[in-house]
């Protein structure tokens, strides 16, 4: 089973047995607030990214993708050797070289704001870098109605019964109902959460995440 933005309102309403209007147009708020709450407690390996992009020399700061949430790896590539820097605080940074002018192959970085991280030292040359990083997937309700995402076509369970918990929220049903949708929604969710940081990261070099036992 899979959806496309179309089935799956489909299958929201279907489900609640809800055509009305209003429930009709909350259907994006559902689907985006199970989106959002899968994307903070599933480290799901489809959400990886990896780009590069040139440092200019004398220049402390380097941009980031405009969908950056957090850093796997920044490695700084001279000679074709990688040499992947440290992360530290932005304190860090400033004790580490107080004089921006002091220049050499960057050794640590920092997210100095939301666009911009700080590496030190400054660069001495005009440097490639290669982020490895954890990015926010477009929602399911900014594509096409036969549209589909990675967890619209492979945790299609795990988002159909968060939108219906959502749903019976919206519609606030009985109290003992929204527990049944609950506890529908947290089984998915932790199958889901089990596969995608247990069984899909068995051969990974080094475990730096919290991993759940495969049942």
């Amino acid at each position: 089973m899979s959806f496309t933005y179309a089935t799956l309102k489909t299958a929201i309403q279907d489900y609640m047995e809800n055509d009305e209007t209003t429930f009709a147009n909350n259907l994006d708020v559902f689907i985006k607030d199970i989106e959002e709450d899968i994307l903070k407690n599933v480290e799901l390996l489809s959400y990886r990214k990896n780009v590069t992009g040139t440092a200019t020399s004398g220049s402390a700061y380097l941009g980031m993708p405009s969908d950056y949430l957090s850093s796997f790896s920044l490695a700084v590539i001279s000679s074709s050797i990688y040499y992947y820097l440290l992360l530290k605080h932005p304190s860090f940074m400033r004790d580490y070289t107080p004089n921006s002018s002091t220049t050499g192959r960057p050794k640590y970085y920092a997210q100095f704001d939301n666009d911009t991280f700080i590496i030190a030292p400054t660069p001495d040359e005009n440097y490639t870098f290669e982020l490895h990083y954890f990015y926010r997937p477009a929602s399911l309700t900014a594509g096409a109605s036969d549209g589909t995402t990675y967890l619209s076509t492979n945790a299609p369970n795990a988002l159909l019964s968060g939108c219906l918990l959502q749903a019976a929220l919206f519609m606030k049903v009985d109290p003992a109902e929204i527990a049944v949708y609950q506890q529908n929604y947290d089984r998915e969710l932790g199958q889901l959460k089990n596969w995608a940081e247990g069984r899909q990261t068995q051969e990974e070099f080094r475990y730096d995440r919290i991993r759940q036992q495969s049942p």
